[in-house]
């Protein structure tokens, strides 16, 4: 492989679909499908130096830049831990995308 593909990292996916982070707030899938998952931290507790989700906003929207904020919301719900939070996100992904 070139030097350059091997420098440049790879980004995280969970599922086969991209995973990114900004700050508290991860998006799940890809913007060029017609629906996201926007999870947000809303609570979270010190487990020695590591920093561990406790509560996390999970919203199920469409990516339609026409429409507002607010109406783009689909589904929304709260789990505890991150790990509850990925695996409602991934469903719920997954349904609405193969249903098109």
């Amino acid at each position: 492989m070139s030097e350059s593909v091997n420098n440049r990292a790879l980004p995280l996916q969970f599922k086969g679909r991209p995973l990114m982070r900004k700050d508290s707030i991860l998006y799940y899938g890809s913007m060029s499908d017609k629906y996201i998952v926007m999870m947000q931290v809303l609570d979270s507790a010190k487990l020695e130096d590591i920093k561990l989700s406790k509560k996390v906003s999970v919203q199920l929207q469409l990516t339609d830049p026409d429409i507002s904020s607010r109406d783009r919301v689909v589904k929304s719900t709260e789990r505890d831990g991150l790990y509850a939070a990925l695996d409602i996100a991934a469903i719920w992904l997954e349904r609405a995308l193969s249903s098109k």
